[in-house]
């Protein structure tokens, strides 16, 4: 600290002399090339020298200096630098008018732009579709210490149900469908899981440090992929190896002790064409909700090599090792009673904090991209990727849990009572109580690969494959034995006399890499599935300067089959295998009437293979023999105004879900056995419009704002099937669901924001938006809605500028207005009639009531 306070005084005692020996003053104003804006805060320096100044909101700058002569550096991040040579008389004031930076496009991408034609970005084709972008420095900004998702809370149509049941457990709604069906891609790799489509972000928590930009595509999309998403398409772009030397240091700190640190470093370009980058953070919080604390690490590494003009290569590993402690579901009648923060998952055992809910998990992801360019008309880009996923999550075992009088777990009075049981053996039934490991392993592997064609300068065309196998591993494990000396397990097909488990595995992210677990050391399921893909895409257009039309297309086929080591004999552990074929159609037009206004249509058609989860009855071998293909048709009319102050987009749609099929589950209250139901020829029709603009009506001032209106709802009745936990058919019936409300994600949302630019260094930014009709998840006719809740986020940056670095202070407060607010409904459980039914829904994560404020503050060094 003193050496730092020293280094304060003598760096402001050195830019006190410079002023005061300057002489001479130099002015001008900096232009955006591409906007013929102002270019606020651009940076100006004189060669050599540590005299410098940055420009203010109209883009003027006024530098004092001693030299009589020299060159100025102007600079800006993502524009090339410009050299202007002066010569000064003694005591003139020298006005070098207007200097224009144009964007430097290699300065915003990397040596190798990763997988360039197979990232599936929307400028990939001249055919607009409904789509919004989000820049890394947004990403920076407002990411704090929030989960990924929450970057893209400002765009219309998204809905994102908040962390508060713990770090990384957010989901995401895109035009009222769920992130089971909505494509998330990285990198050009799809990374939905393929058991269920489902996206668990924990095991993303370092996306916010390594993602370069975001576009949520919303309904059909300009995915070229063999995919079948039915709100959208999000690409996620990681950084790859930086073309420029540097790096940076940045350490954040925020509400409930959340602290994090990064450091990054690139060697740049090196002149035998490699370069490598590389990135670490370590994190750590107490989580909002009490008992959700967090932990973990991000590490990226990179390596780029340019062969030669023709050939690009790069290689990347980066994964997101972490364990958080959850709160788990209950009604929001338990909040009401215990306060919004009220979590009853944690005790204490023998003094020490214990929660019986915690998430572990480790993905590795690594890719191998290769963008070959093979003449000015061809380019072929391929990524080959990978990633082991290893971990799980742990919860209760058994029926002896004990509780205090607040409420919480009871571990000390549960290890008291497991002592007493005769050998300290726990089973299912003699009220013992263990904690156990869910543990979910995979290994998934694939190849996409994309050949694109510019035949003359208005036909193109491009074709593809997309390959993937999938490898998962599922079973149950004890965590911690309370007192125990080992759990009898009875009941596993392969082990007709019973068997005794005595090891204990742990819930930690690094160890979860090697532990194995003998088939006789599980204590529940055991099984395993092969999913694999193929697919094949391709694309046409037609494109002039006024009209453009394109016509997409893609066939894939999957294969099914598991393997039930616990619930089945070993002659009959594996499943029938299951083939499916299916395909989807899309095309659109685009016509613009001048550089100001665009009108496009889209239109497409996807016969969609159901997911593993749908095709085996109850997570058996049994081949559920109503599940088919899901059948969805988009529509889409959009409306783009481009001007040098205003740009604003319009989009109608209509998306129909035809031919669903759904396994929900539930306890029977009077025996305690699980309960499923299968719901089979669920339609979904969700339509709705979509406005957002973003104004510049002064050079210090960005305004913008969204809506998005929504109707989404079930279009006919389902065919209900009900099954115990041993298969058998307990009732089967026609539920009347038609006309009742889809919920998850609000259908209705609004928000604006503005960011003021006060001076050249500092920058204050809000926005608000509102959430109304929001509905409890459960497929009911009359389903309960949810009161509306408004959202607050504030946030302001700082920034000093010097030769080659910079020092950048940022600020977010996030605050929450309205009686509820929901992370995610379970269920629609009401416990009393009239407004306040809401109060029976389960939820699984947090509610708040009144308001609730958030915080997080970030200092970054940039070298």
């Amino acid at each position: 600290m003193k050496n730092f306070k020293t280094f304060l005084f003598t760096f402001s005692m050195l830019m006190l002399g410079v002023v005061a020996f300057a002489q001479e003053t130099i002015t001008g104003t900096v232009i955006d090339g591409d906007t013929n804006l102002p270019l606020t805060a651009a940076n100006v320096f004189v060669r050599g020298t540590s005299e410098g100044t940055t420009a203010n909101v109209d883009g003027v700058f006024t530098l004092k200096t001693s030299k009589t002569s020299g060159d100025l550096l102007i600079s800006f991040i993502g524009y090339e630098t410009k050299v202007v040579p002066f010569t000064i008389n003694a005591g003139q004031t020298l006005n070098i008018g207007s200097i224009t930076l144009l964007t430097d496009s290699e300065e915003l991408e990397a040596v190798v732009i990763v997988g360039a034609g197979v990232i599936d970005m929307e400028e990939d084709r001249k055919t607009p579709v409904a789509v919004s972008k989000i820049s890394y420095k947004e990403i920076q900004q407002k990411s704090g210490s929030q989960d990924f998702p929450e970057v893209m809370k400002n765009t219309p149509s998204v809905y994102v149900a908040s962390q508060a049941g713990g770090f990384g457990d957010s989901k995401v709604y895109v035009r009222g469908f769920d992130q089971t069906n909505t494509a998330f891609l990285l990198n050009g790799q799809p990374i939905n899981g393929m058991e269920d489509g489902n996206m668990y972000w924990s095991n993303w928590s370092g996306m916010t440090d390594v993602a370069s930009s975001v576009q949520v595509q919303r309904g059909l999309g300009s995915s070229k992929l063999a995919i079948s998403s039915v709100g959208g398409t999000v690409n996620i772009v990681t950084k790859a190896t930086q073309l420029r030397e540097g790096g940076f240091a940045q350490s954040t700190i925020g509400n409930n002790n959340f602290i994090k640190n990064t450091v990054s470093y690139n060697t740049g370009m090196m002149e035998n064409g490699w370069g490598f980058s590389a990135l670490l953070t370590k994190w750590s919080g107490d989580g909002y909700n009490r008992g959700t604390y967090g932990e973990g690490q991000n590490y990226f590494i990179s390596a780029g090599y340019k062969a030669n003009e023709k050939h690009l290569f790069n290689f990347l590993i980066f994964g997101a090792p972490q364990w958080h402690d959850q709160n788990f579901t209950k009604s929001i009648s338990s909040y009401l009673t215990n306060g919004r923060k009220y979590n009853n998952n944690y005790g204490y055992y023998n003094g020490d904090y214990m929660s019986e809910r915690r998430n572990y998990y480790h993905k590795p992801v690594a890719n191998f991209n290769w963008d070959f360019t093979i003449n000015d008309a061809m380019q072929l880009s391929t990524v080959l990727y990978a990633s082991w996923g290893r971990g799980g999550g742990t919860g209760n075992w058994g029926s002896g849990r004990v509780r205090t009088a607040d409420g919480h777990v009871d571990f000390d009075a549960i290890a008291e009572n497991n002592a007493a049981l005769p050998g300290a053996i726990g089973s299912l039934g003699n009220g013992a109580y263990a904690i156990r490991n869910s543990v979910n392993n995979h290994a998934w592997y694939g190849l996409v690969s994309n050949f694109n064609h510019k035949i003359t300068d208005n036909l193109s065309y491009n074709a593809g494959i997309d390959l993937r196998t999938y490898k998962g591993d599922h079973y149950r494990t004890i965590n911690h034995f309370l007192g125990l000396s080992g759990w009898e397990t009875t009941d596993n097909a392969q082990y007709p006399g019973g068997y005794i488990v005595t090891d204990a595995f742990s819930a930690k992210p690094w160890s979860s890499l090697f532990d194995k677990a003998d088939d006789n050391q599980k204590v529940n399921y055991d099984y395993s599935e092969r999913i694999s893909y193929g697919g094949v895409f391709g694309q046409v257009e037609y494109a002039t300067d006024s009209f453009s039309a394109y016509f997409q297309g893609a066939v894939s086929t999957q294969s099914h089959i598991r393997w039930d080591r616990f619930g089945y004999v070993e002659a009959e552990e594996e499943s029938p295998k299951v083939n499916n074929t299916g395909f989807n159609i899309k095309g659109g037009v685009s016509y613009n009437i001048n550089e100001n206004h665009t009108f496009f249509g889209n239109a497409g058609y996807y016969s969609r293979q159901p997911y593993h989860d749908n095709i085996y009855l109850n997570f058996g071998n049994d081949v559920n023999p109503l599940t088919e293909n899901e059948k969805v048709t988009g529509l889409e009319l959009g409306y783009k105004l481009r001007t040098q102050f205003i740009d604003a987009n319009v989009n109608l749609y209509r998306t129909t879900w035809e031919d669903r099929v759904t396994t929900t589950s539930d306890e029977d209250e009077i025996s305690g056995d699980r309960i499923y139901y299968n719901n089979s020829g669920v339609v979904q029709l969700h339509k709705g419009i979509e406005i957002d603009f973003a104004a510049h009506p002064f050079t210090f001032l960005d305004v913008k704002g969204f809506g998005s209106f929504g109707d989404w709802t079930y279009d006919d009745n389902i065919y209900q099937r009900t099954f115990d936990q041993n298969q058998n058919l307990l009732d089967e019936e026609v539920v009347e669901i038609e006309g009742g409300k889809v919920g998850g994600g609000a259908q209705t949302t609004y928000g604006f924001g503005l960011v003021y630019r006060a001076t050249g260094r500092l920058s204050v930014d809000v926005d608000w938006r509102n959430y109304d009709n929001l509905y409890s998840t459960a497929v009911v006719k009359n389903n309960i809605e949810l009161p509306s809740f408004d959202i607050f986020d504030a946030g302001a940056t700082y920034k000093l500028t010097f030769p080659e670095t910079s020092l950048t202070f940022r600020l977010n407060v996030n605050n929450l207005f309205g009686e509820v607010y929901m992370s995610e409904m379970t269920s629609a459980n009401p416990v009393e009639d009239g407004d306040d039914s809401y109060k029976g829904i389960n939820v699984s994560n947090n509610v708040f009531f009144g308001n609730g404020t958030t915080w997080n503050f970030g200092m970054r060094f940039n070298f």
